[in-house]
């Protein structure tokens, strides 16, 4: 449901605190939750709505594929399954601006993209492959109603760079003291 209704930034603060002192979002710090719920505020809706439709990941921001499902389907698009065990998900997602795919997803492709929440896709099969399709083919067709954003699947395999040891270099005599000439002038 979309509200005009702009929530002032106190009140959203004091409810990004309430969020990240209840540990039940996702969000660790009020920062988090209050930026998430910009960001829902941004979409039309209710900062609440954040909880449900948005994550935080790994410190990174991520929407549900369900919010994914819904926002792309308020703007026109369709999907028809045509697959969905727990041996893989198929369908097939249309809008009238950006034409259909077909996308499917199974364990195969679940070791190909080296996702790393193997033990939900162990549990729960059916609704990870489901969730992948859902990313995959709204993203593919209508990215607008993704907010920009990936999936919480997807922000869970990124892998972390090492980007290696920093090397500190001190600065040379000259360096120093042209410093020192500029601070007393």
């Amino acid at each position: 449901m979309s509200t005009t209704a702009l929530v002032p930034l106190d009140q959203m603060q004091t409810m990004a605190a309430a969020c990240a002192k209840s540990g039940l979002f996702g969000a660790k710090t009020p920062e988090q939750a209050l930026t998430i719920m910009l960001l829902a505020q941004a979409e039309g809706r209710h900062p609440m709505s954040a909880a449900k439709d948005y994550n935080i990941i790994k410190g990174k921001p991520a929407k549900t594929a369900d919010a994914m499902l819904r926002d792309f389907l308020a703007a026109g698009g369709s999907v028809v399954w045509h697959k969905y065990e727990d041996s893989g998900c198929e369908a097939t997602f249309s809008h009238p601006q950006g034409g259909s795919i077909k996308v499917d997803w199974d364990h195969k492709r679940m070791v190909q993209a080296q996702i790393e929440n193997d033990a939900m896709y162990k549990k729960y099969p059916r609704s990870m492959y489901r969730a992948r399709c859902i990313t995959e083919g709204v993203r593919t067709v209508y990215p607008g109603a993704t907010g920009g954003l990936y999936a919480e699947e997807e922000v869970r395999s990124f892998a972390e760079k090492n980007m290696g040891t920093a090397t500190v270099i001190e600065p040379t005599t000259a360096e120093k003291i042209e410093a020192a000439l500029k601070k007393h002038g």
